[in-house]
């Protein structure tokens, strides 16, 4: 700790000039996404990816090779018609096309949007038509999709040997073969885009995200501050790039930095990814709370092989329980810690593994240098310590601030100069802030506000507990009651008895008022395809069985 910066230090120093200093290009004056995220670090025999495909087999990529392979994705795309300010769709795993595509979009100064694997044809259709992207590439499995998507736009696709090419489509594996890797990098400004994203829908129909080149001053600094990555770690971001803080933070920001970053082709599992850190000797760790919580569950046995290999894990999507932050301590020798973001602003407020200052179990962070944080009340008050409020950002004191509203919207998302998450938090005294829910999530039972997320975190720390969702439902008497829909561990059978003990359980962990009135054991939580779990459809039905009956 004593060789890091002091939170206070970088904070009150902070200049977006030395932000700016730090890249190839300049907002003014002109910049390329691909030359800031590869042609800079060409000609020094620097790795970049290593890949591992779904049966195992490791590849490994310089920043020579992504610009070869770009310099042909780049090609091929401009022979589609696509030129500077055009969207590029990618519907694919993670494989080294993948980034070959990314970069070859960003250096024609076209805009890239991901579309993840999962999605079905309705949700990639809503995400086309927001766009208007003039092509999309995707592979076999996933190419059936698009048939059943309305106009869609021109396709590519990557096939296997043996595969049939769709009628019309491009075969994009045999037209980067022949294409030429020479291909001049098109500068654009700091306001122009280089990526359009969405939001994960929790609350409703995604929004589009435009994301201008002037963020990776932001994601620059997130990947410094937050992550702490060093020279020579061994980075691997388990989130997929078909959301904002893979495609931000797997592919954006470490190969910003000139660092490696690491892909596995295969789904996620806590044997596979304990396979991984163990034979690359990864050191520095990033994912989402599901991800950890799943690892949590595997047990103590299991994560033992790897022990004291990591030098850091980071957390962002979701709050972090305590328990899982004690279990990693615990078990894996690794201190994991929470950050904070937004598809819309990238991290935000984070427990920092670059600087020093105090972490607390339970709190995001402190506000990343660059940004000032604040506060609200309803009627757009700052407020002080513990009272809680809707957290949100100082737009003309944060500099590193690029997100100015959403892709043709009506209504505007910045007012009174501020930015409102939709989170509600509290300030701490020692300036750290504390998560409390959505908005929405906040329960209000017999004139106490209860957040989610406590309750949530109180449950998990009982052995029989593997997840659970906290939400309010209504009550005549109360307002709200609290409801626990509880996934157990294997080893466990729901029962009234086992429903009481949880909820004394967190009565005593808690307070007489916030325990959950009512457990009901499910087998799965309902989740965006991010992993974030959608408490809101769990209200929603409560709300409908009680009104039917």
């Amino acid at each position: 700790m004593s060789k890091m910066r002091r939170y206070d230090d970088a904070f009150a120093q902070f200049r977006i000039e030395d932000e700016i200093a730090r890249l190839h290009g300049n907002p003014t004056t002109g910049i390329n996404a691909y030359v800031e995220c590869c042609g800079r670090y060409t000609g020094e025999n620097r790795l970049a990816l290593r890949a591992i495909a779904a049966s195992g087999t490791l590849r490994e990529f310089s920043f020579d090779d992504l610009a070869d392979m770009s310099g042909r994705a780049a090609n091929v795309l401009k022979a589609a018609g696509v030129g500077a300010g055009g969207v590029v769709a990618g519907m694919l795993p993670r494989i080294p096309e993948l980034v070959a595509l990314i970069l070859g979009t960003w250096r024609i100064g076209a805009v890239y949007q991901p579309l993840f694997t999962a999605f079905g044809s309705k949700a990639i259709e809503h995400r086309l038509k927001t766009s208007g992207a003039r092509l999309v590439v995707t592979n076999p499995a996933n190419r059936s999709k698009l048939d059943e998507v309305e106009n869609h736009p021109q396709v590519a696709t990557i096939l296997a040997p043996g595969e049939i090419l769709p009628e019309g489509d491009i075969d994009f594996r045999a037209a980067l073969a022949a294409a030429s890797p020479g291909c001049e990098p098109t500068l654009r400004k700091g306001d122009d885009l280089f990526m359009m994203m969405s939001t994960s829908g929790t609350t409703g129909l995604p929004k589009g995200v435009p994301v201008p080149l002037k963020a990776l001053l932001a994601f620059g600094a997130y990947m410094r501050e937050a992550i702490g990555l060093l020279p020579d770690d061994i980075f691997w971001n388990i989130a997929d790039p078909g959301w904002a803080y893979g495609l931000y933070y797997a592919i954006t920001g470490p190969l910003q930095l000139g660092i490696a970053t690491t892909f596995y082709e295969g789904a996620f599992n806590a044997k596979s990814t304990y396979d991984i850190i163990e034979r690359l000797g990864v050191t520095s760790l990033a994912g989402s709370p599901t991800a950890y919580r799943l690892l949590v569950a595997e047990g103590p046995e299991a994560a033992a092989r790897v022990k004291g290999r990591l030098r850091v894990v980071s957390s962002a999507g979701e709050p972090l329980n305590p328990e899982v932050i004690r279990w990693f301590d615990a078990h894996l020798a690794a201190p994991i810690l929470d950050h904070y973001g937004q598809t819309e602003n990238g991290m935000m407020v984070n427990n920092h593994h670059g600087l020093a200052h105090l972490v607390r179990a339970g709190s995001a962070g402190f506000a990343m240098p660059g940004y000032r944080m604040v506060v609200l009340d309803e009627a757009g008050n700052e407020l002080g310590p513990n009272q809680p409020g809707i957290l949100a950002v100082d737009i003309a004191k944060s500099p590193l601030r690029w997100f100015d509203g959403y892709h043709q919207a009506q209504t505007p998302a910045i007012s009174g100069g501020y930015y409102r998450t939709g989170d509600t938090v509290e300030y701490e005294p020692d300036g750290s802030i504390s998560f409390i829910g959505r908005a929405d999530d906040v329960i209000t039972s017999s004139g106490y506000r209860i957040g989610p997320f406590d309750v949530e975190s109180a449950l998990i720390e009982h052995p029989s507990v593997n997840e659970a969702a906290v939400v309010g439902v209504p009550d005549p008497q109360r307002t709200e009651i609290v409801k626990a829909f509880v996934v157990l561990a294997p080893a466990y059978k729901g029962n009234p008895e086992l429903a009481e003990e949880l909820a004394q359980h967190v009565k005593k962990r808690l307070s007489a008022h916030a325990y959950p009135r009512e457990v009901e054991f499910v087998t799965e939580l309902p989740k965006t395809p991010s992993g974030k779990i959608q408490r809101f459809l769990l209200r929603k039905a409560e709300v409908e069985k009680r009104k039917a009956g």
